[in-house]
């Protein structure tokens, strides 16, 4: 089956509104080639001289030959990224959390992606084991540049064995060729007790910073292990003890990773941090902050632009009374947030509640898995005139929790408005005051 690009949006006074193209014409081909995702559209658009393949509603094809010396950009908007299916995943890792989710929930959530493009477009971490050396040629070609790869150990018999998948071993010469053809890489590593971490460990960080510049940064984050997990192999969950270990191992050798490529190049979550009771490291110990996306270093960001907001001095609004509904994890950081800002804003009425994760279960700790009902459950009867939760447990184009509740059915069942906030401490200082101006039903940005 071909797959094509069907136009979404075209930018008034533009090269493709000039083309007389519209919403809904195929982009079929662009210099001969035809374009499966974003990046070929990109790539192949940037050029003098563009010979554009085109269907229209009716089904007729006009080829357009376009003379683009300043290299404008055409104008057309798409609504995916990529204009085929994204490749599935074809492991069976012993540590999936796919595999792990309650039943009943949208059928979405169970689709296992394992696409590399979606890891530049989305900053998805691919495990690469559905790549052949032309995949990979591909990314270097388009200067496809941070590529985010799930390692989880450089002991590549070990690497086929946590991923049950006899190609895994592919991993180390695409990380070779990515870096010899100048792709910047952040890695990740999903640790489980007993089997990539202590010696392993070690091991997988010193082999990834040999390919330093090019690898830029590895977290270090522990398997999420939710309730539904029978039949599924036999993974412990880390105990405080554990975390302090992994916490003290890491640190030891960003000193020595310091020393010799200049850079702590390897970062332990949040969650292990606060797993074994341990300060979040300050802000300049992530450096520029190359894991983010994957929500290290999260609480150190947003602490410092918190304190920076807060020193602006920003007026409230009229908040009213305020609840906080955070993941058990996040409590303390949220409620000392609000602590800070208590002592600025006297007459601020803020309650931040913990709630418990019965959706996957309570060793599921982080704000973002959280269901509509978990919330529902824990708020009911609380007086409240607005609800402040992180946007991350809702979807990211439609107002629905992970367990289908939608935001519009939690408001008319708790009465109140519901405030999304992103996971930045500007944007939390502003909600937190009342000062978001819309409530989020109606306010498209903050979708």
């Amino acid at each position: 089956m071909q797959y094509y690009a069907t136009v979404d949006s075209i930018r008034p006074d533009s090269i493709a509104e000039e083309l007389g193209i519209v919403p809904g014409d195929t982009i079929c081909e662009i210099n001969g080639r035809r374009i499966a995702d974003f990046l070929d559209y990109q790539f192949l658009t940037a050029s003098e001289e563009i010979v554009l393949k085109v269907q229209k509603q009716d089904g007729s094809f006009i080829e357009f030959e376009i003379e683009n010396e300043d290299m404008e950009d055409l104008g057309i908007g798409f609504s995916k990224m990529l204009f085929e299916p994204a490749k599935s995943c074809s492991n069976q890792c012993i540590f999936c959390f796919i595999d792990q989710l309650p039943p009943h929930l949208r059928q979405s959530l169970y689709f296992k992606d394992d696409d590399s493009r979606l890891s530049f477009l989305y900053g998805n971490y691919v495990t690469m084991t559905n790549m052949l050396p032309k995949d990979v040629d591909r990314l270097i070609e388009y200067r496809v540049s941070p590529v985010n790869i799930s390692v989880h150990t450089t002991n590549m018999e070990l690497r086929k064995e946590m991923l049950k998948n006899r190609h895994a071993d592919r991993v180390m010469d695409y990380i070779r060729m990515l870096a010899d053809g100048g792709i910047t890489m952040n890695m990740q590593i999903v640790l489980c007790k007993g089997i990539n971490d202590g010696k392993e460990l070690t091991k997988s960080l010193r082999d990834l910073a040999s390919f330093a510049p090019f690898a830029a940064s590895v977290s270090i984050v522990p398997v999420g292990l939710t309730r539904y997990r029978e039949g599924l192999y036999a993974l412990e969950p880390f105990t405080k003890e554990d975390a302090l270990a992994v916490v003290q191992q890491v640190e030891a050798l960003q000193q020595q990773f310091i020393k010799k490529i200049g850079s702590r190049f390897a970062y332990v979550s949040d969650e292990f941090y606060l797993l074994a009771e341990l300060p979040i490291p300050p802000a300049e110990a992530y450096e520029d902050f190359p894991q983010i996306e994957n929500g290290v270093g999260m609480e150190a960001s947003m602490e410092e632009e918190f304190i920076a907001a807060l020193e602006e001095e920003p007026e409230t609004g009229n908040p009213g009374k305020t609840v906080i509904a955070t993941g058990v994890l996040a409590y303390p950081f949220i409620k000392k947030l609000v602590d800070m800002a208590k002592k600025r804003y006297t007459n601020l009425e803020v309650e931040v509640v913990s709630v418990e994760n019965s959706l996957f279960g309570g060793g599921v700790t982080v704000a973002g898995l959280l269901g509509g009902r978990d919330l529902l459950a824990r708020l009911q009867g609380m007086p409240m005139d607005r609800l402040l939760i992180t946007e991350s447990m809702l979807k990211a184009d439609e107002p629905v929790f992970l367990d289908d509740v939608t935001v519009e059915e939690l408001e008319q069942s708790l009465k109140t408005v519901l405030v999304p906030c992103r996971n930045d401490g500007y944007d939390f200082l502003e909600k937190l005051l009342g000062r978001e101006g819309f409530p989020y039903h109606e306010n498209d940005d903050i979708i």
